[in-house]
């Protein structure tokens, strides 16, 4: 019972760090820490673990809008990076995320990384070519805050190979009512070019948002989707 309750306390936490995130992408300011709890001691590292959950998104607001990092994010998203260092046989989609939150430090002027000189190597992609569809639009929902303008690594090229999966992926997740990972896959094709127009992504992201728009992490994505769609500045 414990184990339950703090798995849905995590939950929780993930969706108000979310929901503060999607907020700011609407208002055009930076990232609002939920509750105003300090980030120095959270409680049962349940805030780190959040964050680690969450990833990179947690700076988007300045990504994608330009905005200057605020100090508390910053620290929450280096603290999430140092507490959870991917295992020796991490999945590939943690050695992304973990690899994506080092480079958001480093994108937001933080040096970090070794000696402070970016987020180091990244991880092997080669999965990206060898995964099924239906796998690779599950792993990519994942990674959606990969999914940022201008982004040049493997995974962001990997994607681009495999435009038509991924589309295909988005409709199957549209179908399936799972609202995540349409929303995941919609955002990455956002950032695709060669999208099918016959897809209708900017019809089928308003549908996402209609069915599963309660959710705060479906709304953050859709919402980020929207933004790089409509040619945020990079």
């Amino acid at each position: 019972m414990e184990q339950s309750g703090t798995s849905a306390l995590l939950q929780g936490v993930v969706q108000d760090l979310a929901s503060g995130v999607a907020a700011a992408l609407r208002g055009g300011g930076p990232a609002v820490f939920p509750g105003g709890v300090p980030p120095e001691e959270p409680p049962d590292g349940i805030l780190i673990a959040a964050v680690r959950v969450l990833g990179a998104d947690l700076l988007l607001p300045h990504v994608l809008l330009h905005t200057p990092p605020a100090e508390r994010e910053v620290t929450l998203l280096r603290r999430a990076v140092d507490a959870f260092p991917p295992a020796a046989d991490a999945a590939p989609t943690v050695r992304w995320s973990h690899w994506g939150m080092s480079r958001g430090l480093h994108t937001a002027g933080v040096r970090y990384g070794p000696a402070g000189g970016g987020p180091g190597a990244e991880p092997d992609a080669g999965w990206l070519d060898e995964t099924s569809w239906q796998a690779l639009t599950h792993r990519l929902a994942v990674l959606a805050a990969l999914a940022v303008p201008g982004e040049d690594c493997a995974l962001a090229r990997g994607a681009q190979r495999r435009v038509i999966d991924v589309s295909r992926g988005f409709v199957r997740a549209v179908r399936r009512r799972d609202w995540r990972q349409a929303a995941g896959a919609g955002r990455w094709l956002a950032v695709l070019d060669g999208v099918p127009d016959t897809l209708g992504l900017g019809s089928g992201l308003d549908f996402v948002e209609l069915m599963g728009g309660t959710d705060p992490v479906v709304d953050l994505q859709v919402r980020a989707a929207r933004l790089i769609r409509a040619g945020v500045p990079v």
